[in-house]
Order: C-alpha cells, then structure tokens, then sequence
C-alpha cells in the first residue's frame, strides 16, 4: 500500500513540475502572452525576407525594458552581424548556442559578448549545421577541441533579432565576461566565416 501511494505522489509531482516547466517556456496553452510571444519568436523556422547589417553598438543601444508590442515591431526585423564566436555549445533546449563577441582577446580570455542561438527546428532544414562542422569552421576558444591551431574566424550571423526579456538585468556568473545585452540573433538563419586567402565571405551551407 505504501508503494502505491509513493509511486503516486512521485507521479503527481513529475506532472506538476512538467506542467510548470511548460507554463514557464510558454508551451502551455494558459502561459502568460510574454511567455507564449517568445517561444513564438524563438520558434521561427523560416528566414527574414532580408537582413539589415547592424553593429554589437546598435545591438546594445536597443529598448531594455520596452513594452511587448515594442519589442514585438523589432523582432520582426532580420539582421546580419560581424564578431567572433568564442564559445560554441549545445544547449539544454537543443540549441548551439554561440558567445558571439565584437572582437578577440589578445591572450585569448573571453570578452564580453551577446548571444546568437542556432535552433533545431532551423537546423533541420539540413543536415550542413551540425555541431560537429560548425566548431571547426568557427574555432572557437571554448567548445569541442581546445585549443585549435589558429584563433577564432571572423563570423557573419544572419537572423531574427529577438529579446530575451526574463533575463534583462541577470548577472553574469563569477569568472563570466558580461553578457553585452539580452538581444540576440535567434534564431540564426545563415552563417557566414571570412575566408582571408580570397578575401570574401563564405557561407556555410545547411
């Protein structure tokens, strides 16, 4: 009787804490509108219908603690952006998340940056972004092999812009470089890197 009753209290709070974790991530049909809205725009599986070149500057400077609908007429822009991705990794949620930041560290050292996010529901429209392919076309100081034998390669992110609201004003973790602003390209829908011998940019097919 006793094992019963565990097994459905166990039950009872693995259905509670999915229903949580779904309420939160806006997957559920009662989630606030700002959860439901960002799961929409992280989401997103087709390309804007241009990209407007923008700057980690231009980035930074946009509304922090705008309104909904604000954030909501921004996000429906595409944009490219130029840096250097110095950390690659698979995510939680199946996203390659990249640490994409303006310039490089003379020694190496992470410097601040802001996110750019790869999403799976992009990915699957082929079978060119694995993880594997894009950190040996990236060379990133952290993720897969360290060190590589050259520095990071110039990168071009092309995508959504999207904010990432719930974590405006979070603090980086102790040893972490500032996160520059809750902005992010994501989803990324192209990705380029500098080829220096031929002096144009390639782009690295899905």
């Amino acid at each position: 009787m006793m094992l019963r009753i565990v097994a459905a209290l166990s039950m009872a709070l693995g259905i509670a804490g999915l229903l949580a974790f779904l309420t939160v991530v806006g997957e559920a049909p009662w989630s606030p509108p700002a959860a439901r809205h960002l799961r929409a725009m992280k989401n997103r599986t087709h390309a804007p219908g241009s990209y407007t070149p923008t700057t980690f500057a231009a980035m930074e400077s946009l509304p922090h603690h705008a309104t909904a609908a604000e954030d909501a007429a921004i996000e429906s822009r595409g944009v490219s952006l130029e840096g250097y991705v110095q950390v690659c990794m698979r995510a939680t949620d199946g996203d390659v998340h990249l640490d994409f930041a303006p310039a490089l560290d003379r020694d190496g050292d992470l410097v601040p940056y802001l996110s750019a996010e790869i999403t799976p529901g992009v990915r699957a429209n082929g079978k060119g972004w694995t993880l594997e392919r894009l950190l040996e076309r990236f060379r990133p100081y952290r993720g897969g092999r360290s060190p590589w034998d050259q520095p990071p390669r110039r990168v071009r992110v092309s995508g959504w812009l999207m904010h990432d609201a719930p974590y405006e004003g979070a603090v980086s973790l102790p040893g972490w470089p500032k996160h520059l602003t809750q902005w992010e390209v994501h989803p990324v829908t192209k990705v380029e890197v500098w080829d220096d011998a031929l002096a144009h940019w390639d782009e690295v097919s899905q």
